[in-house]
């Protein structure tokens, strides 16, 4: 006891006296983000020693037959009414079958559980019908996936009271009641606290009969599902001037149920999203009067709002977005890699040039991530978990993925893929987009503020007891509190010094890895730039404390190596999960490859960036004594993943699975048609150019029979469809001057 207080009065003061000094206070929208949702394996990739027996005891993901028999009815059925074109430049608009479809097989209703009225599908359940309907329609997918992401819906499920869930959730279930949310505000984005939206307590008309209630004045903008809501969860600031509450005159940011026919609300025009037709708008209250009973969670609610909304995000971001960007990266898996088969230049199909390959082994290196990084997720969502850190990382690298996989395929596809019509199944993706980026949290911040800032303070074994010591306003109290963590943490740190720099040293030779086969070796590299990882993070903080918070860079940096972790961690799930299918191999080595480069590079731009020379040199010294190693997939690895895409296959029908393949007729379908009859007609093309044949037509008699002519013409005919794309009237693209 002595001792301890000897260290804690001699050594331990000073150093929190310099760590309080240093390090800023959280806010208290910081603290309720922090507070909001839970770690998981993020928290073991923090420790720098992760158990990959936590990883491997993850059940898979799999469908219920119910959940199956939805994709197989009315999913497929939603996708045959929409026409993404029709829906986007002519009708701005899902055609009223889709509509109907929609409320009828409660597709709004997916998330809230079988007693409420609704589906009750699990995560993956969720997940599937959004993937599915994303390669359809990126507006018919925005439209059923918003009730069922952040929304009034799951707030109610997760904090309404017993009355706000009795009425709300069936209603909401079956479509009678359009639910929007609505959060942000012109002048306030990604800060919630600059929020210029009010609610003050008083008294009001409610029903005919005087009640304590809020007196509402809004303004918000780019409100999903807003111009056809019938209920609006509305976020604001509410105050309480005359204490009729009893407690605080400011209250904090609240969020509650308005009904958008109340009078002072006001649904303004449509906003257009980079062209997409989902219902998209603004929306402004004034003078609106609610009574308390509309707070969700009641008037016990009151002020919690943005701890509420945080840990509905967390779900929402980890399976929304992640599932329509899973979706593209798929659909330009399936679409790209035949179009590669079919085009040809110079008389070879333009999928085996390298340039090209190239391309195509990205987009399918992307597609088997993401899918395995989805599937995880809800995996873990469906356990229980509701990991913050973990759902803004898949926000974030799923939708940059997506971008990047839409923009390789667009390349491949070259003029195909510009000319707008009808046939073009990829430019609607394109356009989209930005809009994934954009929303749940703009993509910068999220990168450089969130993903390391909050997930260092939430998953680091000790950071974040550290900086509530700080906090607490018992000085007495928290220098004890703060003694009690610093020295785990110290003695944490020494051991992850030294891990890092044996594994450094040995390249990952001797690390922690389960008995995983083949891919034994790909866990010992994840266990060495995870114990770099957290050793890098400590000196980061040690070196820089509350400066880091500024130092943007850096902390993006070192939130891309713990993203990087986690999906590779996915790909290494997936693997085990599928049975190690040998012919998946190139696809799991290239995926490994590619993310030990990209760990390596910001590696190598962190410690370059280091402020301190002499933190730059200990840092190389540790954890990357012989530079950077990874150079990413080999060429013959680049080819042997592309050919996956342009040749039939398991391993492409794995990469490819529960996507919407077209009806007869369309674009997809035809595309799906010409692939078909190109492969089953490549044996009689080889025997073609063995005899330097190089136009069937010309071919002999003896050399080519009646009916093999009859299989290349429907063939080259197919490929002449594909290959084709729309073109218009004048008079078409005019607007009607009467």
């Amino acid at each position: 006891m002595a001792v301890s207080t000897l260290r804690r009065d001699i050594v331990t003061r000073p150093v929190f006296k310099a760590v309080a000094d240093v390090m800023p206070a959280l806010s208290r929208t910081e603290a309720e983000a922090i507070d909001a949702g839970d770690t998981w394996l993020d928290a073991a990739l923090f420790t720098g020693n992760p158990d990959w027996n936590l990883l491997l005891s993850v059940p898979p993901a799999t469908l219920s037959p119910e959940e199956q028999a939805f994709l197989d009815g009315p999913v497929e059925e939603l996708c045959a009414l929409v026409d993404d074109w029709k829906a986007t430049f002519e009708d701005h608009d899902l055609p009223p079958a889709a509509w109907d479809l929609l409320k009828r097989a409660k597709f709004f209703g997916m998330i809230i559980p079988k007693e409420h009225g609704g589906l009750g599908f699990s995560a993956l359940g969720h997940s599937e019908v959004v993937r599915k309907l994303s390669t359809r329609s990126s507006a018919a997918a925005v439209t059923a996936m918003v009730p069922n992401s952040l929304g009034p819906g799951e707030l109610i499920m997760t904090f309404g009271t017993d009355a706000q869930k009795d009425y709300w959730l069936p209603r909401l279930a079956d479509g009678r009641e359009i639910p929007c949310f609505g959060l942000t505000s012109p002048e306030a984005g990604s800060d919630a606290a600059a929020m210029t939206d009010t609610g003050i307590v008083t008294f009001g008309d409610w029903q005919g009969e005087r009640v304590l209630g809020i007196r509402l004045n809004w303004h918000k903008r780019y409100i999903t599902l807003g111009p056809v809501a019938t209920i609006l969860g509305l976020a604001f600031k509410l105050s309480d001037p005359e204490k009729l509450l009893g407690g605080e005159e400011e209250i904090g940011i609240t969020v509650a149920l308005v009904p958008t026919d109340l009078p002072g609300v006001e649904i303004g025009r449509r906003h257009l999203p980079a062209m997409q037709a989902f219902m998209n708008g603004p929306n402004e209250g004034l003078d609106v009067f609610i009574p308390l009973d509309n707070i969700i969670g009641g008037r016990e609610r009151a002020g919690q709002g943005w701890r509420m909304l945080m840990s509905a995000l967390a779900a929402g971001r980890g399976i929304s977005l992640p599932s329509q960007s899973a979706a593209a990266a798929a659909f330009a898996a399936y679409t790209t890699g035949a179009y590669a088969r079919v085009r040809e230049q110079f008389h070879v199909p333009i999928g085996e040039f390298e340039g090209v390959q190239e391309k195509l082994a990205r987009i399918a290196g992307n597609a088997y991530l993401l899918d395995a990084a989805r599937k995880l997720t809800c995996a873990g969502l469906d356990m229980g978990h509701h990991p913050a850190v973990i759902s803004s990382v898949m926000k974030l690298h799923a939708t940059e993925r997506m971008r990047v996989t839409i923009n390789d395929a667009m390349d491949v596809h070259g003029g195909k893929a510009i000319i707008d019509g009808p046939s073009n199944y990829l430019g609607n993706s394109y356009r989209s987009v930005p809009v994934a980026i954009t929303v749940e949290g703009a993509n910068i911040l999220t990168r450089s503020l969130m993903v390391f800032g909050q997930g260092a303070i939430r998953s680091h074994p000790y950071l974040l007891d550290e900086v509530r010591a700080i906090g607490e306003e018992d000085r007495a109290l928290a220098l004890t509190e703060f003694d009690a963590v610093l020295w785990k943490h110290v003695a944490h740190a020494l051991k992850t010094a030294i891990r890092a720099a044996v594994r450094s040293w040995t390249g990952g030779a001797f690390a922690p890895a389960p008995e995983a086969g083949r891919a034994k070796r790909f866990y010992r590299q994840l266990s060495r730039y995870s114990a770099a990882f957290a050793f890098c993070s400590d000196i980061a903080f040690l070196s820089l404390g509350g400066e880091l918070k500024r130092r943007e860079l850096l902390s993006a940096r070192l939130g891309d190596i713990l993203s990087e972790l986690y999906l590779l961690s996915a790909a290494l799930k997936r693997w085990e999960d599928e049975g190690r299918q040998d012919a998946d191999w190139v696809l799991l080595r290239y995926v490994m490859e590619s993310g030990f480069r990209t760990i390596e590079d910001r590696f190598d731009q962190l410690i370059a960036n280091m402020p301190s020379r002499a933190v730059r040199w200990m840092l190389r010294l540790f954890v990357m004594p012989f530079g950077r190693r990874a150079r990413g997939p080999s060429d013959w690895l680049i080819r042997k993943t592309a050919a996956i895409l342009t040749t039939p296959s398991a391993t492409r029908d794995r990469l490819t699975a529960n996507i919407y393949r077209g009806r007869d007729g369309d674009a997809v379908a035809k595309l799906e048609n010409a692939f078909a009859l190109a492969t089953e007609t490549q044996p009689i093309r080889d025997r073609l150019r063995n005899a330097r044949v190089k136009d069937w037509r010309e071919a002999s008699e003896s050399l080519l029979q009646a009916a093999d002519r009859r299989r290349l013409e429907a063939t080259d005919r197919a490929i002449a469809e594909v290959i084709a794309v729309d073109d218009f009237a004048a008079e078409e693209l005019v607007p009607n001057a009467d």
